[in-house]
């Protein structure tokens, strides 16, 4: 048998994180240290492997309850290779070192296990009640692998360069960057910034470090169902700021 298929093999690496093709992921477990990945994103995997539920403590319950972020996790475990993809994201590795790494829990695919999550708030600079931004805080050392609809745009902030960004378009930062979230308009006396131009919140960023942006303001379908319309799957809603903010919104 003959096909040009044939020449999508295995990319061998002594990596533990190798990114396949832009869409795949290859993670190499040796039997000692686990990987959590996103719940269902296995999509291949060669050796002896365990696949469970990640408990979640009564902290990471609550404040999932309470602000929508969070990750839902599935712990691998065992030796040999596993492959991790969802709806064909681009995906990108990152080492978290002691600087630490802020992310939207929708774009994460896996991370190491040793890495601790904590969700933090985005206050408005504005103050306006209910329309902070929720994001996870990434820290200790190890890898986490993103997902980006769309090759990314990294930024990069320094000192005498601020990066504003549109809270839709985010996927993760620098967790020593100074971060604040604005509005397009005045809540004093609805005053608009910009006029009808459609942008709605934006984050700035300042300090050194960087900003990872991809080239979409929607997310990819959370928690699709076969036989649901494309609006009722996406995640709009329960991640990002147009669904946490969109009844803040000033008309």
């Amino acid at each position: 048998m003959q096909s040009p298929l044939f020449s999508h093999t295995e990319q061998q690496s002594q990596e533990r994180y190798t990114v396949q093709n832009p869409q795949l992921l290859r993670v190499a477990l040796t039997g000692h240290d686990d990987v959590l990945a996103r719940k269902g994103a296995m999509v291949a995997y060669q050796g002896m492997m365990d696949f469970d539920g990640e408990y979640q403590n009564p902290n990471q319950r609550r404040a999932r309850a309470q602000t929508g972020e969070g990750l839902d996790l599935m712990r691998c475990s065992g030796q040999g290779t596993v492959y991790f993809a969802n709806l064909a994201q681009y995906i990108h590795v990152v080492d978290v070192d002691q600087d630490g790494l802020t992310v939207d829990s929708a774009y994460v695919l896996a991370l190491d296990s040793a890495l601790h999550t904590e969700v933090i708030a985005v206050d408005s600079q504005y103050g306006i009640s209910g329309s902070g931004k929720y994001q996870l805080n990434i820290s200790g050392r190890g890898q986490v692998a993103l997902m980006t609809s769309g090759q990314p745009l990294m930024l990069q902030v320094t000192p005498e360069k601020y990066v504003n960004v549109d809270a839709d378009a985010i996927v993760a930062w620098s967790s020593s960057l100074r971060v604040q979230m604005q509005a397009q308009t005045h809540s004093s006396n609805i005053r608009r910034r910009r006029g009808s131009t459609g942008e709605g919140w934006e984050l700035n960023f300042l300090g050194q470090g960087f900003a990872l942006v991809q080239p979409s303001e929607v997310m990819p379908p959370q928690h699709a169902q076969i036989g649901q319309g494309v609006a009722a799957q996406f995640g709009v809603g329960q991640h990002g700021a147009h669904g946490q903010n969109r009844n803040n919104a000033w008309s």
